[in-house]
């Protein structure tokens, strides 16, 4: 089901909402340019991702199962009748872009060697494992291909498929790119705070993943049935059965849905944390039911909230929820 409420939404009054201005810094956390994204040679593969006295790079979590090259020098990737060059920073930014389906490529330059970086992408690009969608203002979106995604895909270790990361190819929503792009910002700054607290995270799971799920369970009786007319016979009792389960907040009569859930270990216990991005376009009923909702949220400066001003990119501003 492709329908979003914020395409629609024709009330506009502004929502008081709590949110993170994914764009700051907390206090204690490093910023980019002091990440080390070094790794000494290949057996760096078997590092946990989330040890936090190794140097942190946020996106180790999406490599742990992959068998694929973590060092610095490229190593040559055979995948079928297809053969690639790649090193340990490509294959990060391989399986990070592929984990949120599409990332800004400013938030995957390295700022301590642009030059770099590029090439990175650039390899990337000219092997066909990824490309690039234009922003507006003339930034770049990186997505990875269907190339890449089966690359990914045919390099896993046997894992758990409890913890089983899915990764994602294209672009689905080009409406919503703006929005989309920033959900890597945010998750950089909330796994900051869940590793703060001991957190080994897992995974993420996007909206998308969990929508198809529940779109799944609502046409499991039409399932195989020609004289199906499409429409899920479930009653609100059982919708809200499923939320429960899936402890996913239903009220106003449906079930509302994060833009992504982290989940995570911590004290021995299988926790998730729901991440909502909020930006200018959330307001009347979306934004209430975002404001309700009880989801983690962050967004890019000013505060978004009831008189105040609009959401400003170059702001550093933190409104803790």
């Amino acid at each position: 089901m492709d329908f979003d409420p914020r395409d629609r939404d024709s009330d506009v009054r502004d929502v008081e909402m709590p949110w993170v201005d994914a764009d700051a810094i907390p206090e204690g956390v490093r910023e980019p340019d002091q990440w080390d994204h070094r790794y000494e040679d290949t057996r760096e593969r078997d590092r946990d991702p989330n040890d936090r006295d190794a140097d942190s790079d946020p996106r180790d979590v999406f490599v742990a199962d992959l068998e694929l090259p973590r060092g610095d020098e490229r190593e040559i990737v055979v995948d079928g009748r297809d053969q690639y060059e790649l090193n340990g920073d490509e294959t990060r930014s391989m399986a990070t872009i592929g984990a949120f389906r599409v990332i800004d490529a400013r938030d995957l330059r390295d700022p301590r060697d642009d030059e770099s970086r590029d090439v990175d992408l650039r390899n990337l690009r000219d092997q066909d494992l990824v490309r690039t969608v234009s922003l507006r203002g003339g930034d770049r979106a990186v997505t990875l291909t269907d190339r890449g995604r089966h690359l990914l895909d045919t390099h896993r270790r046997d894992c758990d498929e409890k913890h089983h990361q899915t990764f994602h190819a294209g672009v689905s929503r080009p409406r919503e790119l703006s929005h989309d792009v920033q959900l890597y910002r945010a998750y950089e700054r909330e796994a900051e705070r869940l590793r703060e607290q001991g957190a080994n995270i897992h995974r993420v799971i996007l909206d998308t993943e969990l929508k198809r799920e529940y779109q799944e369970w609502l046409q499991e009786s039409n399932r195989g049935r020609p004289d199906s007319d499409g429409r899920p016979d479930r009653d609100p009792g059982e919708i809200e059965d499923w939320a429960r389960e899936h402890d996913l907040p239903y009220f106003d009569e449906q079930v509302h849905f994060p833009d992504f859930r982290i989940e995570y270990e911590l004290e021995g216990r299988d926790r998730h944390e729901d991440v909502e991005v909020v930006t200018e376009h959330y307001r009347g009923a979306h934004a209430r039911g975002v404001a309700k909702s009880g989801f983690r949220c962050y967004g890019r400066g000013g505060g978004g909230g009831r008189g105040g001003r609009g959401f400003d990119p170059r702001a550093a501003e933190d409104v803790l929820c």
